[in-house]
């Protein structure tokens, strides 16, 4: 197992990231080390790799827009009016305040499925209210991972359906069946350990007054820079709004963010809200808050192109249960760790659903597991790498928003956080809900 291609492969991501060296080039180096370990010459995994970012390309497509309209709707001059508002209602509240985000990050899966396109137009204006709350971000990206992420593992609407949808699906293919009903049922418990998760983060961990240590500590009080002062509300501010939802329906209609993004982009140019000639500016702005995040996620799905070719992912769930036999309890442990380190690698829980439930569903009915224990496992498995893994948009969104400024670490202060305050919990209540299903 020392030797599995996968296992080192993350490893070596993980170890890099933690020595701050930036997860574009940690992730390069991951791929590169599971493609020699398989076989492959480092010329071989490059271009095994490069093959493989063509299927992230729309979801990098759609960041980059979002960054673009986000920038757009900072210069509108809505959100100086939302933060002079937030700051009256929440002064000396942060606890509210952040599960406020929370919130607002719950809605984007389910209510109104933006998943994280409402990250960089929400959170970098706000970021010099949490300064004068002396807020510690960390908290922030907490609560941003677990709307992300929880909604979709127990909730069946907007992004929850599809999750769950493809649990059940995955599972039924692999001759085990199942109801979606049941697949809800069976990750009420794992996402009870979010929960748990969000309250330490909040309550304990990250209560305590905090500031960036990065930047000059005489800017604490400053807006973002793409953000403008002083225009007071008027036409300009409400065809903003009317942006906004001409977005969202069109993303709803359509099921593209591109399109969505695309469209209220157009119209912020069409009703002169941004002046034509000032569209190098937004663009340029809208890539240096997105561009990063599109390019990773990129080269994060030619990673998992590798993985997948070195057919080393089976043989890791084969090894691992060869070592703990038939207890239900060992089973779920073993099956959690390696699934972790899955979907740590390829980045995606939705993506790695259908390699788990191939892998995992054999083993658990000759285990004699229920179909919600194993359903249990499979999502727990799955939502577990998605926090913390530094390739998840889970991790990347609020590391885009919160690191507007320049003053937020991607992997110290969202990765790191939320791998701790997340997987844990994930990994106790995942084996409970294996063991009592």
């Amino acid at each position: 197992m020392l030797t599995n291609a996968v296992l080192v492969s993350v490893l070596v991501m993980v170890v890099v990231s933690l020595f701050r060296v930036n997860v574009l080039f940690a992730i390069i180096l991951a791929a590169l080390t599971a493609g020699l370990m398989s076989g492959m010459s480092l010329a071989e995994a490059a271009e095994l790799m490069v093959s493989g970012m063509g299927g992230q390309s729309n979801t990098a497509l759609s960041y980059v827009l979002l960054g673009i309209f986000a920038v757009m709707i900072g210069l509108s001059g809505i959100t100086t009016t939302l933060v002079n508002k937030m700051l009256i209602l929440f002064k000396g509240k942060k606890t509210a305040l952040v599960l406020t985000i929370a919130g607002i990050a719950c809605l984007s899966q389910n209510i109104i499925p933006v998943h994280i396109a409402f990250i960089p137009i929400l959170i970098p204006p706000l970021l010099g209210l949490f300064n004068k709350l002396k807020l510690d971000r960390r908290a922030v990206a907490a609560a941003l991972t677990f709307g992300l992420k929880a909604p979709y593992m127990t909730i069946p609407v907007g992004f929850g359906l599809i999750f769950q949808g493809i649990i059940r699906d995955e599972m039924i293919a692999n001759n085990m069946a199942i109801s979606l009903n049941e697949v809800t049922i069976s990750m009420l418990i794992p996402g009870a350990g979010m929960v748990v998760g969000l309250f330490v983060a909040i309550f304990i961990t990250y209560r305590k007054d905090h500031l960036p240590k990065e930047g000059n500590p005489n800017e604490a009080n400053t807006e973002v820079a793409y953000t403008q002062e002083g225009r007071t509300w008027g036409f300009y501010q409400w065809m903003t709004i009317v942006g906004i939802i001409v977005a969202l329906v069109t993303q709803l209609i359509t099921e593209s963010l591109i399109l969505g993004a695309l469209a209220g982009i157009i119209v912020l140019f069409v009703t002169r809200v941004i002046k034509m000639n000032e569209n190098e500016k937004v663009v340029q702005q809208g890539i240096g808050m997105m561009g990063m995040i599109a390019f990773i996620m990129l080269v994060a799905s030619g990673y998992a192109t590798v993985l997948q070719e070195t057919g080393d992912i089976e043989q890791l769930v084969e090894q691992a249960i060869s070592m703990v036999g038939t207890s239900s309890f060992l089973i779920a442990t073993t099956m959690l760790v390696v699934g972790l380190f899955i979907t740590m690698g390829i980045g995606t829980s939705f993506g790695t659903i259908p390699i788990l439930a191939a892998l995992y569903v054999p083993i658990c009915a000759a285990a004699g597991l229920s179909p919600l224990a194993t359903a249990a496992l499979i999502g727990t498995a799955g939502a577990m790498g998605d926090a913390g893994s530094p390739a998840s948009d889970s991790t990347l969104g609020p590391t885009a928003g919160l690191n507007a400024d320049g003053r937020h670490h991607h992997i110290w202060n969202t990765c790191v956080p939320t791998f701790l305050h997340y997987n844990i919990p994930l990994f106790i209540f995942g084996v409970i809900a294996a063991v009592i299903l």
